[in-house]
């Protein structure tokens, strides 16, 4: 008898691994173009999966839709293709697969399931977004496409000029989650 609850969490788990794949993939079309790095809406969905999916699921999310973004689907923010691996901003998809790792893992350790508790767990967990993408971005400009820039200019224009909006989406996911966490929770029992 118990293995059928399993294979229903198991199947459930799949699927809302999909789903959030797909919503990071449309995540990266809701954007603002600024020089260097848009303002996408992936953090708000890569925060979310691993919120509701927790470490394992959350990130294996981010991973597939990388996985599918690097076979050549145009799902990443310019396009798709293995090539991608050279665009400045490709660390911040590498970091996002972390982020999701840590925010769910944040989230299973919170003794009080509160907005406060939710939203600083996310900012914690976009700091590997922030380390990995501003060393990936500082890297490829300055070694692969000859375009020297300075690290303070890579730290204002991968961090400064999306730390706003940033700040707004983990808001918005740690009061989408705050509701969705218990409803979920009760599901897979």
């Amino acid at each position: 008898m118990e293995t059928i609850p399993k294979k229903r969490t198991a199947t459930r788990d799949i699927i809302l691994c999909a789903l959030f794949a797909a919503l990071i993939a449309i995540g990266a079309f809701i954007r603002i173009p600024i020089p260097y790095v848009p303002i996408t809406f992936q953090g708000f969905f890569v925060l979310l999966a691993g919120f509701l999916l927790g470490p394992k699921y959350g990130s294996i999310s981010m991973l597939v839709y990388i996985a599918l973004g690097l076979v050549g689907l145009p799902i990443f923010t310019e396009g798709g293709g293995v090539m991608y691996v050279l665009k400045p901003t490709f660390g911040f998809l590498i970091g996002f697969a972390l982020c999701a790792f840590v925010a769910g893992l944040r989230v299973r350790k919170l003794k009080k399931l509160t907005i406060g508790n939710l939203f600083l767990s996310g900012m914690i967990a976009m700091i590997p977004v922030y380390l990995i993408g501003v060393i990936y971005f500082y890297f490829i400009m300055n070694f692969v496409m000859e375009t020297p820039i300075g690290i303070w200019a890579a730290i204002w224009s991968c961090i400064i000029m999306v730390l706003p909006a940033d700040v707004l989406r983990c808001l918005l996911a740690s009061w989408l989650a705050k509701r969705l966490i218990p409803v979920l929770r009760k599901e897979a029992v």
